[in-house]
């Protein structure tokens, strides 16, 4: 491993997942910038750099297997290792999404991306990420998944499309499960929700801008040896399961 901290941020083209790998550059971190579409991944690694961070494009489909292993394969070449994994890319799928309407194939697509394409790259990066000194993966969720906050009296969770609500209760789900299997070797992996964040994702109808979005993996992906893990965090703190 270099000395140099190195993180990858999938769908970091845009959005939530480029102020992450922002902020991360802001670090002195050399930036993996993991997304599928080549032109916005060089355009944001360009503006990165313009910025003054160490970044450098990833091509990176979450869906696909083959680029997953490929994209390790390049990390380990261009960087020498991976210390952190945030896995924002994620997608909100067709609507209509309630329950009665919704259609089986937009389940399915929006679980491959936001909980299968996690899977994916974090099994491919894992090699990498237990050479790391001080590991991190970030899963950016959202409260939303939370089933606890779904199920209190009182609390409107507003219209929530019901593919991308259960992907994000399903990705906390795996966080947990990733933290017990993953016990003792000194990876730290958590759940983060940015918040209602104005993004392409709910027509940036969201109250907060991207850069404050992207704290709390911020925060996650800095985390001292002796920090939480298999937790779900917003800025304010523990968010109910």
């Amino acid at each position: 491993m270099t000395e140099q901290t190195i993180a990858l941020v999938t769908g970091a083209n845009k959005g939530i997942g480029y102020e992450i790998a922002t902020g991360l550059g802001a670090l002195g971190w050399r930036v993996a910038v993991g997304a599928r579409d080549r032109r916005r991944r060089d355009t944001a690694v360009e503006k990165l750099r313009a910025a003054g961070a160490d970044a450098f494009g990833v091509p990176l489909d979450v869906a696909d297997d083959a680029s997953a292993a490929a994209a390790a394969e390049l990390i380990a070449d261009r960087a020498g290792g991976l210390d952190v994994l945030v896995n924002n890319a994620a997608i909100t799928g067709a609507v209509p999404q309630t329950p009665t309407t919704v259609d089986p194939a937009t389940v399915r697509a929006v679980v491959e991306t936001n909980v299968i394409g996690v899977v994916r790259v974090t099994n491919a990066m894992l090699p990498l990420l237990r050479a790391s000194a001080s590991p991190r993966i970030v899963n950016m969720s959202s409260s939303v998944g939370s089933l606890g906050l779904q199920t209190t009296p009182g609390i409107d969770m507003g219209p929530v499309p019901a593919a991308y609500l259960a992907s994000k209760t399903f990705l906390n789900a795996l966080t947990v499960q990733y933290a017990k299997e993953l016990g003792g070797t000194g990876i730290l992996i958590n759940s983060g929700c940015p918040g209602y964040t104005a993004t392409d994702l709910n027509g940036f109808q969201g109250v907060r801008t991207p850069r404050q979005g992207a704290a709390i993996a911020l925060r996650l992906a800095t985390l001292p040896d002796d920090g939480p893990t298999g937790g779900f965090f917003d800025d304010d703190g523990p968010v109910p399961w």
